[in-house]
């Protein structure tokens, strides 16, 4: 479920429809959870659906660290990449917004880390890297992981609005991270192996 305060809307030609946030959204923001609406397919699952459907897939889903394409229900399909990304996954199956979100703003993830199958070159945004691979999270969970730690704490002192759809063990899992009770897993732990399929 992506985060209330947003909406759809259209960029541009070149990049189509993206998510903006409708209100400041701060850094340490839970930004989306993976919920109970949310379908994932599994590779036979894929490949016994009509042509039709596989294209909406591959448009519209990630893959998950067991090679599962999983399919948001909400707009939460549409956030765009960004080699400069506000947003981040983690570990949990939620992500977070690494740094403060303004009212007009799309809210963007580095597809680097969603286990994509080809490469495909990214809008050109001035930035040293252009091209997204199937195994940038093996390239750059170190740089993505101390992102995450910067802003892991504030969780605890924001308003959630997504508070309600994270399971009783995730918040329980936050609290101990943030109370120094157990270290937060790498964002490592989202890494699918393609070759192993």
């Amino acid at each position: 479920m992506i985060h209330p305060h947003t909406e759809l809307k259209f960029i541009s030609a070149e990049v189509g429809y993206g998510v903006v946030a409708t209100q400041f959204i701060p850094a340490g923001t839970i930004t989306w959870v993976l919920d109970k609406l949310d379908r994932e397919f599994s590779p036979a699952d894929f490949q016994a659906l009509e042509p039709i459907y596989q294209n909406i897939l591959d448009t519209y889903t990630f893959r998950n660290n067991q090679g599962n394409l999983v399919l948001c229900w909400d707009n939460g399909r549409f956030v765009n990449h960004s080699f400069n990304s506000n947003c981040l996954t983690t570990a949990y199956d939620f992500e977070i917004a690494i740094r403060d979100i303004q009212p007009g703003e799309q809210l963007t993830d580095d597809y680097g880390y969603l286990n994509i199958p080809y490469p495909f070159r990214g809008y050109d945004e001035g930035t040293r890297r252009k091209t997204v691979y199937p195994d940038d999270l093996l390239k750059y969970y170190k740089v993505w992981d101390n992102k995450i730690k910067k802003v892991f704490p504030r969780i605890l002192k924001l308003d959630q609005p997504l508070k309600p759809v994270l399971n009783a063990q995730s918040w329980d899992l936050i609290n101990k991270i943030v109370e120094g009770e157990r270290e937060m897993d790498s964002i490592l732990k989202n890494y699918f192996d393609a070759k192993e399929e």
